[in-house]
This record gives C-alpha cells, structure tokens and sequence, in this order.
C-alpha cells in the first residue's frame, strides 16, 4: 500500500512573509494575496518542482524562523 506524504507551509513562520519576496512565492502565486499556508500532496510538490524549475511558476521561498530567536 502506497502512502502520499504531505507538504505543510506556514507562512506564520517563515521570515519573508510580508517582504516583496513573499509576493515572489509559490504559495503567493497559488493562493493569492497574503496566504497563511499551503497543503501538498509528495506527488504535487514533485509536479511543482518540476513547473518552478522550469520557470513556469514561482519558486518556493519559504524561509523558515529561526528557533533561537
């Protein structure tokens, strides 16, 4: 049996939200305006990987928050 992995992106908790990057991202071009998060199924980011990585679509630009602060 195959299980699907997801993808998880918050955008609460990377630190290029709100910055002229964020309106470059993936997850900007997908949902529009100022997203909170974005769901992928492994087979969707696959497929997104490929698209970005032929400039067909933004990259992801997810930058994660620090732990230490």
């Amino acid at each position: 049996m195959r299980h699907e992995i997801e993808v998880s992106i918050s955008c609460n908790e990377c630190v290029r939200r709100d910055t002229p990057d964020c309106q470059g991202c993936l997850v900007s071009f997908v949902i529009g305006g100022a997203p909170d998060s974005l769901e992928l199924t492994s087979s969707e980011a696959n497929l997104v990987e490929l698209l970005a990585k032929e400039q067909m679509i933004p990259r992801l630009r997810f930058s994660p928050v620090s732990a230490e602060g």
